[in-house]
């Protein structure tokens, strides 16, 4: 089989981890089995979704500012560019955010799905609109992702889910996985692999 595109998350997937969840989840005044960050502003009052907005934001952009690549991102994308495999970015992150991490690491996506642009991820929509832009097949696409939500959004869609193993918590929903990798250079190989079976 071969695969006609990648889909990759940003925040700790491309770039190493940075944001703090629970701290963030703390400053918002949200409990741990609250769920997502994203679920919980739709629940809240305006005036609490402002306030708690504004602490997301602020961290995003701190984020953004202090992003560093996971090793292997550039050289990853360079060769994806060069095999002809259109690259897009799904983020529960703003558009601006996921723009200026690629202005700053010169890093070239094909297309990107952000926050504003539908719903979020785990839904399969990102999934299902990058694989329209690049007419290719979900069940012929790998999202590579560091969090449940990367995972569930894939299988949502029909494509093939890949985590990067690379903080504390994933045991828990590793089992979500088609593919577990420790470090991006093993996404080449999957590609190789699933192309050319033995």
């Amino acid at each position: 089989m071969k695969i006609q595109a990648v889909i990759f998350d940003l925040d700790g997937t491309l770039t190493e981890p940075f944001l703090d969840f629970d701290l963030i989840r703390r400053q918002m005044g949200l409990h741990a089995e609250e769920g997502g960050v994203l679920e919980a502003l739709l629940k809240m009052s305006e005036p609490q979704r402002q306030q708690a907005e504004a602490v997301l934001i602020s961290h995003e952009k701190n984020a953004a500012e202090q992003s560093a690549l996971n090793d292997g991102a550039s050289r990853l994308l360079d060769a994806l560019q060069t095999r002809g495999i259109p690259v897009g970015i799904l983020t529960r992150n703003t558009r601006e955010n996921a723009s200026y991490v690629a202005h700053k690491h010169s890093l070239h996506f094909d297309a990107m799905i952000c926050r504003e642009d539908g719903p979020a991820k785990p839904d399969g929509f990102g999934v299902r609109a990058l694989c329209r832009q690049f007419q290719v097949a979900p069940e012929q696409t790998l999202v590579v992702g560091d969090f449940k939500h990367d995972l569930e959004s894939a299988l949502n869609a029909g494509a093939i889910a890949v985590l990067l193993k690379n903080h504390a918590k994933p045991d828990t929903f590793e089992h979500l996985a088609d593919y577990v990798i420790l470090h991006l250079d093993e996404i080449l190989p999957i590609i190789d692999q699933l192309e050319h079976p033995l």
